[in-house]
């Protein structure tokens, strides 16, 4: 690395400090239902939306019809989602002709959309019309982040709360989650994409002449509106199919810079609306801080090893060269290692480098930043809730360790919570470690494998990793539209998404009814230093002990193998 990239770092990381308690702040006055500047605008639209849909924000709802209204929306979605892709061919705004999909695929693209995933299994600019791209995916990239913030926004409120039975109003929620944080912040970066290049229009594609007389069609569309959403929202599906690495969705090194802030933004702003909610700015920073370590931290870790190369590279340079297969030249590897770790970090399934290429240690970062279930600032509200779920678990344990009743921020903790929080534990995990082993044990699953070997294992562990903790990108390599693939990956989603709010949700309900008790000098700390450093072991220990035997068999085998010169 040189000193330009660590100074690239520091600005990134000083942007985001400076920005997320200000837009956590707002955030938190718009859930409250207070004022702000927007409201000369919005409001009307607010109050309308309210009347023509029957909501009514007052009257809030307890946790299990919370839970039950986000799960009858996003399933409505979902189906509306798979229609549109079934049926695209005889539908408006298709001028490249596209046929529907076919159903298995139209299942897994409704499913990862409603689930805030992404994952694709086809090609952008190849397979869908801009009806599908726009009413189909972006209008579930804007819903399905919404439902995440309005889920974490009622667990955050039952924590806060004082013997509550109510956690708030989930269709209200929605709709101030959409008005006044997702659109205005998707306008101002989709003007700024455009300015930097990136395509928007309606045109289906141009015919251009090569430097070698030949002609070449380049597809075009609405890209800039769905590239500010997918980042914003932390959804990741690209409008083309390579992504963020097309030069038409990501143009410039700056573009990059944003992309990768964008992505970011708000999972870290969260932070702060959860230290307004609890009346502790200290635990906010100390929250903010856990997730800043382990994202500089891989960062750094998987810049060295990009930079570092491969031992094949090395010994035919005459030696050390940096790794720039299936990078873009105008981001460097610094630039790639930046965007790889926050869209793993986040659930933001976005790639601006084939991942797939990456060294075998700089893939197992990236692989690790999933595998913890995105709780590295992590997705659109489920990132922050995940991370509650290891501070209720690391209470519960110190209170083990000392003898004392574990108690999280005034609230007792009892058997009810702990089981909750491992149930939302084991699916995710019950998901990736069973459906990795069916894969790699059977035909099926080998059958669309483009690399052998310890590679190969890597590309089916990091597709369901990707799938049941709702990430959405790829290692690319594996061709998984088909029926069997298709049906699976998208179940995993389905049940790594709902699976994990539902647990959290009933987490907080029981939470809710009790009441809060005064911090004593018996109270557990919850913010500096100590607590923050015993977090992070619980973190890594639970990642450790239910992944090493996995990530043994993928990226860590192959460095050793890559070492000795063998490759697949």
């Amino acid at each position: 690395m040189i000193m330009r990239d660590i100074l690239e770092c520091i600005l990134f990381m000083g942007i985001l400090a400076a920005a997320s308690p200000f837009l956590g702040r707002f955030i938190h006055t718009v859930m409250e239902g207070d004022k702000t500047p927007l409201h000369r605008v919005l409001g009307p639209v607010e109050q309308f939306a309210y009347r023509i849909s029957g909501i009514h924000p007052d009257r809030e709802q307890s946790w299990r019809r919370y839970a039950l209204s986000a799960l009858v929306f996003s399933a409505a979605g979902f189906i509306l989602t798979m229609a549109v892709l079934m049926f695209q061919g005889v539908l408006p705004l298709n001028p490249q002709g596209f046929s529907g999909t076919s159903w298995h695929l139209a299942f897994n693209a409704a499913a990862s959309f409603a689930t805030n995933t992404n994952w694709q299994s086809y090609a952008g600019e190849t397979a869908l019309s801009h009806f599908s791209q726009m009413v189909g995916l972006t209008y579930q990239n804007f819903v399905s982040a919404a439902v995440g913030i309005a889920a974490c926004m009622a667990i955050c409120r039952a924590i806060a709360r004082n013997q509550t039975q109510v956690v708030g109003n989930f269709w209200a929620d929605l709709v101030r989650v959409i008005l006044y944080i997702l659109l205005p912040l998707s306008i101002l970066f989709a003007i700024f994409f455009i300015s930097q290049g990136v395509v928007q229009t309606f045109l289906a594609g141009v015919d251009a002449a090569t430097l070698e007389g030949g002609r070449q069609y380049i597809a075009l569309g609405p890209a800039a509106s769905q590239t500010a959403i997918k980042l914003l929202g932390t959804n990741g599906g690209g409008f083309f199919n390579a992504n963020a690495a097309h030069p038409f969705e990501n143009p410039t090194a700056l573009s990059n810079f944003f992309q990768c802030l964008a992505m970011l933004l708000i999972p870290s702003s969260l932070v702060f609306t959860f230290g307004e909610i609890v009346k502790n700015r200290r635990h906010a920073w100390t929250i903010w801080c856990i997730m800043a370590a382990v994202f500089i931290f891989g960062v750094l870790a998987a810049a060295l090893a990009e930079q570092g190369g491969t031992v094949m590279l090395a010994e035919a340079a005459g030696g050390s060269v940096p790794n720039l297969e299936g990078k873009e030249a105008r981001f460097g590897v610094f630039g790639t290692a930046l965007f790889a770790t926050a869209a793993t970090a986040t659930s933001c399934g976005a790639v601006n480098a084939m991942h797939a290429s990456f060294t075998p240690l700089g893939g197992l970062v990236l692989l690790f930043n999933m595998l913890l279930g995105e709780i590295i600032f992590g997705g659109a509200g489920s990132g922050l809730y995940g991370m509650i779920l290891f501070m209720v678990l690391t209470v519960f344990i110190a209170g083990l360790m000392v003898g004392r009743t574990p108690d999280y921020l005034g609230k007792r903790i009892q058997a009810r919570e702990v089981t909750w929080c491992m149930v939302a534990l084991l699916i995710p995990a019950m998901l990736i470690l069973g459906l990795s082993a069916v894969a790699a044990a059977t035909e099926w699953g080998r059958a669309g494998l483009l690399n052998a070997g310890t590679h190969g294992f890597s590309e089916i562990l990091y597709a369901c990793a990707s799938c049941a903790q709702n990430n959405g990108s790829a290692f690319a390599g594996l061709k998984a539209d088909t029926p069997v693939w298709n049906v699976s990956l998208g179940a995993a989603m389905l049940m790594g998404r709902f699976g994990v709010m539902c647990s959290m949700m009933a987490a907080a309900g029981s939470m809710a009814a009790r009441s809060i008790r005064p911090k004593s000098e018996y109270s557990f700390p919850v913010e500096g230093a100590t607590f923050g450093a015993l977090t992070l072991a619980v973190i890594f220990v639970v990642g450790a002990l239910t992944y090493l035997p996995a990530l043994s068999l993928g990226p860590v085998v192959e460095c050793f193998q890559m070492t000795a010169g063998r490759v697949f």
